[in-house]
């Protein structure tokens, strides 16, 4: 018998039904992913529509992810939601049910493969960017009707041609943007090509010079739990890089604690918290969404983070009170890493620690919170109260995705 690849066993488990709960929570993520475009709107890459005559889904990718508010996915720490929305909002004519359904299957796929990369390839490689083509592979595929075989085939033809180095974090650039855009272009094309019957390699993952050879040191093992992955999909109160987000929430329990932070102020947090949002002098907007310092200095002067928090005034503002954050790993915060993103703010001689996040499904956000995000996101982009109770009715209670694709445009023209 032929050995079972592992992109052929995921494929499998992709096949199931999806059930109706699920579809409302892919849903929610919609609306979320709708409120990170529209509050990027007024980003320097959207001007950049003037002068590339390009799809609108080239743009939106690029947007879900400019504010640093997109969902995010702990274990694989990766964000599937710019990926997977922007590949399946093209305004083709489909029922919105088998968009959700392809959306819950991207997602899974995202994951899936996300969740199996070590510590060596995320200290290399961005999640979203590799395993991203996977999920927007499998979401086409999906949506063209696909059966196992061209699952297992979109997924290998994106994954042979996936990556997305780091080396962002140490230059300003938009290319972390423009890797949402790429896995979304050629995990699309995938999953195109393999519907029209282009085959692609079944150990893409595993295989002697497949990806886990290339970039791993010791891949995890893949798992296929009964319950659709979307439902452990986190969403982001604040406009900062998730490594920010459990000092931001110890630092707020610890203030409504004491009525304030005054004084020196010690986080510790995980190891990767540290290599990602050391940054006591951030220079730039996109600086200070990956500066813990600057985060708790915000919550220490300001309160509830906005996203006018972390703008140039901003953070020419609190270069004093960033000034008393000092920060460092704990080691049992990093061992529970990253199932559980946590942190432990010090100030006054009080602590706090927080095992989960905000928004995480431990403390998740109501649908409210939800809603509420996507109306100050919409706001903040400039569009109106009319655009906003326009997109969650679409996106909440709508049965025509074409509908949201023309949205898209009228926001982005």
């Amino acid at each position: 018998m032929t050995q079972e690849s592992l992109t052929e066993k995921l494929a499998t488990h992709l096949m199931r039904p999806v059930d109706e709960a699920t579809r409302q929570r892919a849903r929610l993520h919609l609306l979320d992913w709708l409120g990170c475009v529209a509050g990027a709107r007024q980003s320097d890459i959207l001007k950049l529509n003037q002068n590339i005559d390009d799809e609108v889904s080239t743009f939106v990718a690029m947007l879900g992810n400019v504010l640093e508010m997109d969902d995010i996915h702990r274990s694989s720490i990766l964000h599937p939601g710019p990926v997977i929305w922007s590949t399946l909002m093209v305004g083709q004519d489909y029922l919105m049910e088998e968009v959700l359904n392809a959306a819950v299957r991207g997602y899974e796929a995202v994951i899936a493969v996300g969740a199996t990369f070590d510590d060596k390839h995320y200290a290399y490689y961005h999640n979203t960017s590799t395993a991203g083509q996977f999920g927007a592979a499998a979401a086409v595929a999906d949506l063209y009707g696909g059966d196992k075989k061209t699952l297992v085939s979109a997924m290998g033809l994106a994954g042979s041609t996936t990556g997305g180095l780091w080396q962002m974090r140490n230059e300003t650039s938009d290319t972390k943007q423009w890797h949402i855009e790429r896995s979304m272009a050629a995990g699309g094309s995938a999953g195109f090509y393999a519907a029209h019957g282009l085959t692609g390699p079944r150990f893409i993952l595993e295989g002697p010079q497949g990806l886990y050879a290339a970039t791993c040191k010791k891949p995890k093992p893949m798992t296929f739990p009964d319950q659709w992955r979307i439902h452990e999909v986190s969403f982001k109160p604040w406009g900062a890089c998730r490594h920010a987000h459990p000092a931001i929430d110890a630092a707020l329990e610890l203030k409504a604690k004491q009525g304030s932070l005054d004084g020196d102020i010690h986080v510790e947090t995980y190891a990767d918290a540290i290599s990602f949002c050391d940054r006591p002098d951030p220079q730039s907007v996109i600086d200070a969404k990956f500066s813990l310092q600057h985060a708790v200095a915000v919550v220490a002067e300001r309160g509830v983070p906005q996203l006018v928090d972390f703008e140039p005034d901003a953070i020419a503002a609190l270069t004093d009170a960033r000034s008393r954050v000092t920060v460092s790993e704990a080691s049992d915060i990093t061992a529970r890493y990253p199932e559980h993103y946590g942190a432990r703010v010090t100030c006054g001689g009080e602590s706090v620690e927080l095992t989960d996040t905000l928004g995480d499904p431990e403390r998740p956000l109501p649908k409210e919170g939800i809603i509420d995000k996507a109306r100050a996101l919409i706001a903040w982009g400039g569009l109106d109260e009319k655009e906003a109770d326009r997109a969650i009715d679409l996106a909440l209670n709508g049965d025509d995705p074409t509908a949201i694709h023309e949205m898209l445009s009228e926001w982005l023209s």
